[in-house]
């Protein structure tokens, strides 16, 4: 049954993040897929989510997701590892039929693990992320599903968020933290050949990440994976591309102070921005 208060006009593209990271994620889709509106979303009160209860991320993430829905949007892609683990396959199968089946919300997780087998030669591939996404085994599980044969190994790296959110990513201090779980994730496996950075801050860390992985180690930031994948998703299927809206427009909204998200944002995109402050709850 559609929800009443969810208009079936062609509308924009909408990405949701608990904060800032899925910024890094919108642009890369901006690029690769220029002429479409879109809605970004970061819940950056709230954030993050990370630490947080299944219960608690998918309620957040409902609420998030339900909003897009009123502003238009046809398609939400969920720009958050933690969300996508807690949260996605609940919305997908519960909530979309009851509000409208022809809507579609999309996550990170996939689009990553679809590409592991064709860069690991090894076979063993590491996963750094939240607490919240390591301990939701989504990686895992995503990736033993598709490719048994790979051994996958997680690395929690609960620092690493708030050493990009607090805009300290370029610190000394960054680099204990870095190197700390970056030596422990190797220790476990030596053989791992491929780092998927699980979280998107973690692109901001990426300088560091390289100066204490050795030079074998293949990191795969997901930004470009998932535009890719959204691209061929619109390609496969015409009838979302045509419900979507091509002006070329952006809009962000946060549920914390808009000067704060402007100001922030500008470590991940290069243009400034104007934010609009909504409430969720």
């Amino acid at each position: 049954m559609q929800h009443p208060s969810f208009s079936r006009q062609p509308g924009p593209v909408g990405i949701f993040d608990s904060g800032y990271g899925g910024l890094t994620v919108f642009d890369k889709i901006r690029q690769r897929l220029p002429e479409y509106d879109y809605i970004y979303l970061g819940d950056n009160a709230r954030a993050p989510y990370g630490p947080r209860s299944f219960e608690v991320v998918y309620q957040f993430t409902r609420q998030a997701v339900m909003r897009l829905f009123q502003e238009g949007c046809q398609l939400v892609i969920l720009a958050c590892n933690t969300a996508s683990a807690k949260a996605l396959r609940t919305i997908q199968q519960n909530d979309l039929p009851r509000w409208d089946a022809s809507r579609r919300v999309l996550g990170v997780i996939r689009p990553t693990t679809e590409i592991v087998d064709s860069v690991s030669k090894t076979k063993h591939v590491g996963v750094l992320g939240t607490v919240g996404t390591i301990s939701s085994g989504s990686y895992v599980l995503e990736i033993e599903k598709m490719f048994p044969h790979i051994r996958v190994t997680g690395e929690a790296c609960p620092m690493w968020v708030p050493l990009v959110e607090t805009g300290e990513f370029d610190s000394p201090g960054a680099d204990y933290f870095v190197q700390k779980n970056l030596d422990h994730i190797l220790s476990v496996d030596p053989l791992i050949d491929t780092l998927i950075l699980g979280c998107t801050h973690y692109p901001l860390l990426l300088e560091k990440i390289r100066r204490f992985t050795p030079a074998r180690v293949t990191l795969l930031p997901q930004g470009e994976y998932v535009a890719d994948s959204l691209a061929d998703y619109l390609h496969r299927h015409t009838e979302m591309d045509a419900r979507l809206t091509k002006g070329h427009t952006r809009r962000f909204l946060t549920t914390e102070s808009a000067e704060k998200f402007s100001e922030a944002a500008s470590l991940f995109l290069s243009a400034p921005i104007r934010v609009e402050k909504i409430d969720l709850a």
